[in-house]
């Protein structure tokens, strides 16, 4: 129950942390409360607001604070709907021309996110205030709180000019892009720490064969997050091992199995779901641990682009660019390690991981095929993998690059003229030369 409690906590961090939620209703609260407490601390204490220069600007009349503070928080909350709703329409548009995915990204983006929260934190802060300005039992008016509010109102203003700029900014191909690819390569960073190093033969035979006993899953969904260390932990105390079915990022329907057991025996109901409890499983794929996720959302863009009803290959070799800047990366990490062992050098886990191979796949298979015809976007994607060949020394990878630089000329030798065919020669000629041993 504790282990499941907080991977239901981490979901909700991640869900919430990125959306139009927690952090605008934080700031939000915060403005409230400060409205409420500054009126009550000038009604309490007069004498604070005899040091304060507001006072000598604005008039004591309870009336004319009623009216600032009322007119504040209505003309704020009428730009909030308009502004918000036009932003949503410019998302949607921006989905329907881009990908349906990049609006994970634009929920995101904290600048929206702040001024969110600041536009209705500054609502709340006169509605917290308004009912200090009263006639009765005796007259008083909040004139500090009430030149706060018109302090606020004026950064509103600014916050709303920024975001147009901002959002005019955000909506274009190439920040989108760009965005993306920064947020891959954190996920890259969390889920390969480690700088890649020269490879060697695998210490450690393991008969997988025989974990054969399934713990199936409950709730059909992608597996978005995978605690390796509690499924580490958990394999050690019970003495069993465990292979798990499918990597991060793909879906598992309910009573299909989940894990694979070695002497599942020894597991009842409550071991079996302290398992499942290691695993996030939701409807969508998402950025935790999924380093597939971003690149195949850079492709979608691509393929979009250089589809023939929009027909912009300058919008691809963009996108080429950024999957060549995170395969880069990539190339210079050491995967993820599939066995995970006890303290004893027994083989408890095995996690399948995406290799560097189904990456590339991901990465430029789908471009390569729907851009034979394209010679822009087919000489960017034999340039990109001479960039990545020429930063990484594993052999293994410049092989594998070689190859698909191949693949990408015999795609193409069919479907434009020779002399258009020349230019793509010379570039795997020299990635020949550069990959030679």
């Amino acid at each position: 129950m504790i282990e499941r409690f907080r991977l239901l906590i981490r979901r909700i961090g991640y869900s919430l942390r990125g959306g139009f939620l927690v952090r605008p209703l934080t700031i939000a609260l915060a403005l409230g409360c400060i409205g409420v407490v500054s009126s009550w601390l000038e009604e309490a204490h007069p004498a604070i607001s005899a040091w304060i220069p507001a006072s000598l600007l604005l008039p004591s009349d309870p009336q004319v604070t009623q009216v600032i503070l009322a007119g504040i928080a209505g003309s704020i909350m009428t730009v909030v709907s308009i502004v918000f709703a036009i932003l949503l329409m410019t998302l949607t548009l921006a989905s329907m021309q881009f990908s349906p995915r990049i609006i994970v990204s634009f929920v995101r983006d904290r600048v929206t996110q702040w001024t969110l929260g600041v536009f209705l934190g500054t609502f709340l802060y006169c509605t917290g205030a308004l009912p200090a300005a009263r006639f009765r039992p005796q007259p008083f008016a909040p004139v500090a709180t009430t030149a706060g509010a018109i302090l606020l109102a004026i950064v509103c203003v600014g916050l709303l000019l920024f975001l147009i700029h901002h959002i005019s900014q955000a909506i274009g191909v190439n920040h989108i892009v760009d965005r993306i690819a920064a947020e891959t390569e954190v996920v890259i960073d969390e889920v390969m720490p480690l700088p890649l190093q020269p490879r060697a033969e695998l210490a450690h035979k393991v008969d997988l064969t025989a974990w054969d006993k399934p713990i199936l899953n409950k709730v059909s969904g992608y597996i978005r997050f995978l605690d390796t260390q509690r499924l580490l932990d958990l394999a050690t105390a019970l003495h069993v091992k465990v292979r798990v079915v499918r990597r991060v990022g793909q879906f598992v329907p309910a009573e299909t199995p989940l894990l694979l057991v070695y002497k599942g025996e020894r597991l009842n109901s409550d071991n079996q779901e302290q398992f499942r409890a290691a695993f996030d499983m939701g409807p969508s794929r998402t950025l935790q641990q999924d380093v597939e996720f971003g690149i195949l959302q850079i492709v979608d863009i691509a393929l979009k682009a250089i589809s023939p009803a929009v027909n912009d290959p300058t919008t691809a070799i963009s996108c080429v660019d950024h999957l060549s800047r995170l395969a880069i990366r990539i190339a210079s990490r050491e995967m993820p390690e599939p066995l995970l062992f006890d303290l004893k050098g027994v083989a408890r886990v095995n996690v399948p991981w995406i290799d560097f191979d189904r990456l590339l796949d991901s990465a430029f298979e789908q471009i390569r095929m729907y851009s034979k015809a394209d010679v822009a976007v087919s000489m960017r994607l034999l340039r990109a993998y001479g960039d990545i060949a020429s930063t990484t020394q594993d052999p293994g990878y410049k092989k594998t690059l070689l190859e698909r630089a191949k693949r990408v000329v015999r795609g193409c030798e069919h479907r434009i003229e020779m002399d258009e065919l020349k230019p793509m020669l010379v570039r795997l000629t020299a990635l020949e030369r550069s990959t030679a041993f």
